[in-house]
């Protein structure tokens, strides 16, 4: 039989917040009935133990296959659902969250919904989006203007629903049959970019991504911490998702752009961006678990 919603997480050293979260479901459920599926990609810390201990989730143990391939996991392990609820393991849900978002989610050609999220300190936590252009490529942002900036800031969009092209997946409800038919996550991505990748082919095939101001959480952020390595991933990924966008062309022109933009805040003082900016020009040096070797062109 077929439940309401299936809640879907992939923990990686999550000890400090992964009980907070799972704790946070089921009062936000209100009347729906869920399950909740745990996918642990790794973990060294007691996250196993803790998610182990607990009667109100299933435990899915995992080798690191990426945040995006165990995500895909977590849906198949989890029972039928109307809808996949999208959790990080740092986020907490309000009570009574979810009957609201699904009630946006049962709105015509809604394939996601986005909830309104708040930092630990009770503050707008800014998760709406823009989809990538060559003009916010990186570096103007501080302007502030829709045409260099992605990231959406001003607290007036975030008063009332909209459709939006993209919002930070940390809590997303989506559509089930729109995850399906999107063939899940795309595994290729293995870290970042995954929710960016599966709002715009979402949109593509018709399904709209929709903020909803009306249902809350907290998200704390940086759970599982960044390292070299997972700032290039993220660098990476944005030059393949607006190749994807654009084409073959435009691509190597935005790769070039972003290495101008992490040479600039290496020489600010972000030791991150050096390892990127090799990763960008020399094939040799990408993560081996994105699988790109070409040289200009990520797939």
């Amino acid at each position: 039989m077929e439940i309401d919603v299936a809640a879907i997480v992939v923990t990686y050293n999550s000890e400090d917040h992964i009980e907070a979260l799972l704790d946070s479901v089921r009062p936000a459920l209100g009347a729906l009935e869920g399950s909740i599926v745990v996918v642990d990609n790794g973990s060294t810390d007691r996250t196993l133990e803790i998610v182990a201990g607990r009667t109100d989730c299933i435990l899915i143990r995992s080798t690191n296959v990426g945040y995006a391939a165990g995500m895909n996991r977590a849906v198949a392990g989890s029972p039928p659902a109307r809808a996949l609820l999208i959790l990080n393991p740092d986020a907490t849900l309000d009570p009574g969250s979810i009957p609201i978002m699904m009630t946006v989610l049962d709105k015509p050609g809604v394939g996601i919904v986005a909830p309104r999220v708040r930092e630990a300190d009770g503050s707008l936590s800014p998760t709406l989006r823009r989809r990538p252009t060559f003009g916010r490529v990186g570096g103007l942002s501080f302007t502030g203007h829709p045409r260099f900036t992605e990231r959406i800031e001003n607290p007036k969009d975030y008063a009332v629903e909209h459709d939006v092209d993209w919002a930070v997946g940390a809590i997303l409800l989506v559509d089930a049959d729109c995850y399906a038919s999107l063939g899940g996550m795309d595994e290729s991505f293995f870290l970042y970019s995954e929710e960016t990748d599966l709002s715009l082919r979402a949109a593509e095939a018709g399904w709209a991504t929709r903020y909803t101001p009306d249902a809350g959480a907290v998200h704390v952020g940086g759970g599982s911490g960044e390292s070299a390595t997972t700032h290039t991933m993220k660098i990476l990924n944005r030059v393949r998702i607006y190749r994807r966008l654009t084409g073959p062309v435009r691509g190597v022109l935005y790769l070039w752009a972003s290495v101008f933009v992490e040479a600039r805040r290496g020489l600010l003082g972000r030791r991150e961006s050096w390892p990127a900016i090799r990763a960008l020009v020399r094939p040799s040096e990408r993560p081996a678990a994105l699988g790109i070797s070409d040289v200009f062109v990520p797939r």
